[in-house]
């Protein structure tokens, strides 16, 4: 009897240092990856061509890239927004100036650039794995899933944009800025 759980221990051993092996070598390939924005968003956009192009062969799949797109655009608006929202949380050291008299505090994204840019990735891969099973291959008219989610994309952002400019706030840096009089 007590043979027989050693067999298991042995068994699951192996599985247990593979899966310990991989998850170490992803997460290392993972973290090199980070400074590399440009060529990362460059294969996630091969990612989103190829199962875009996939749903397009296959003619099938709305509600699978309707899926997608919610949480896409669910994604964009914790990239847009702040981490202490003044709205809804209790203003402490890191809430955003609101007047210009105001002390200057950086924007600090609710979701950060490399949160947002794997989290789109994994979901695009999911989406491109689901659509070769059947079952979620779900009849509907795609053109009324296409307008909803225009109409809630336009929605969405009308709102974000509106808190951006009651907050004063501009979630993109475009680098380090200089005065016209610096330049000379």
């Amino acid at each position: 009897m007590e043979g027989l759980g050693d067999d298991a221990a042995t068994a699951v051993a192996p599985i247990a240092k593979w899966k310990s092996d991989f998850s170490r070598t992803f997460q290392y390939y993972l973290d090199r990856s980070t400074p590399h924005l440009i060529e990362r968003w460059i294969g996630t956009l091969a990612i989103a061509a190829i199962y875009v192009l996939r749903v397009y062969l296959v003619q099938g799949f709305y509600i699978v890239s309707y899926g997608l797109g919610i949480y896409i655009l669910n994604l964009l608006i914790g990239f847009l927004s702040p981490k202490v929202d003044p709205e809804l949380e209790v203003l402490d050291g890191a809430s955003l100036p609101t007047k210009g008299s105001d002390e200057f505090k950086p924007f600090i994204r609710r979701l950060p650039e490399f949160k947002f840019w794997y989290s789109i990735t994994k979901a695009f891969c999911m989406a491109f794995l689901m659509s070769f099973f059947s079952v979620f291959d779900v009849p509907v008219f795609w053109p009324i899933l296409l307008c909803y989610w225009i109409a809630l994309f336009v929605l969405t952002m009308k709102r974000q944009i509106m808190h951006m400019i009651k907050y004063k706030y501009v979630p993109f840096s475009m680098g380090k800025q200089v005065r016209a009089w610096n330049l000379f």
